[in-house]
C-alpha cells in the first residue's frame, strides 16, 4: 500500500497580505501565485506548500480555545540551522512565542498573524526508533511537554562552545523564571 506523502497547508485568513508576508519571511518561501482569493507559497520544489484561502466574509482570529489544527511543525538539520534561523526573524522583528525542549525535539514555536503555530525544531535522535525509545522512558513520562528555555541563553552558550548535545538536553534548558510552555501553547501562559 503507497504511503502519502505531505503536500501542503491551507490557511483561511481575512488578512491575505500580513499572513503572505510572514510566511514568506518565517519560511523563507516565495509566492508562486497570488490572485484575490489564494495565495500559493513555496520554499522547496513543490509548487505550493502553504496555500491561504481570502473568502469574501471578515473571519476572526483564532483563539486559545478553538476547536482547530494546533500547529505546523518544520524540521532544520541541527541546532545552528535552528539557532540561525531565530536570529535572521529576531532580526525582522518575528520573536518565538515559546521555546520548549521536548526532548524529542529542540522546539521554537512563532504564532502568525492570525495565532495559528509555526514550529521550527530540530530532531534530537538521529534515528527514529531512538526518539521512541526516550518518549518510553522515564524522563518523557515525567514531563512530556518538556521545560520552556531562553533562545538568547542558548544562543550564547553556542557560541561560548557548548555542543549540540548539551544544549538538546532537557537540563540544560531547566529554569524556574520562564512561563510553563503548556500554558502558552494553550493561551493561559
Amino acid at each position: 500500500m503507497a504511503t502519502p506523502k505531505f503536500a501542503h497547508v491551507v490557511l483561511q485568513t481575512s488578512q491575505p497580505t500580513a499572513m503572505r508576508d510572514w510566511y514568506c519571511t518565517v519560511l523563507d518561501g516565495h509566492v508562486v501565485y497570488e490572485d484575490a482569493a489564494l495565495t500559493f507559497i513555496t520554499f522547496d520544489e513543490e509548487h505550493h506548500r502553504i496555500a491561504l484561502l481570502n473568502p469574501p466574509v471578515p473571519l476572526e482570529r483564532k483563539s486559545p480555545t478553538t476547536a482547530c489544527m494546533h500547529h505546523v511543525a518544520y524540521t532544520f538539520d541541527g541546532i545552528d540551522d535552528l539557532l540561525d534561523r531565530y536570529v535572521l526573524l529576531r532580526g525582522k522583528g518575528i520573536e518565538p512565542a515559546v521555546c520548549i525542549a521536548h526532548g524529542v525535539t529542540t522546539s521554537m514555536y512563532y504564532r502568525d498573524p492570525d495565532g495559528n503555530f509555526v514550529e521550527m525544531q530540530i530532531d534530537n535522535f538521529a534515528e527514529p526508533d531512538d526518539a521512541t525509545g526516550y518518549m518510553h522512558g522515564g524522563e518523557y513520562a515525567a514531563d512530556s511537554v518538556g521545560p520552556a528555555f531562553d533562545p538568547e541563553l542558548m544562543l550564547q552558550a553556542r557560541k561560548d562552545g557548548a555542543t549540540a548535545e548539551e544544549l538538546t538536553a532537557r537540563s540544560w534548558s531547566l529554569r524556574s523564571d520562564l512561563p510553563d510552555p503548556m500554558g502558552v501553547l494553550l493561551g493561559s501562559g
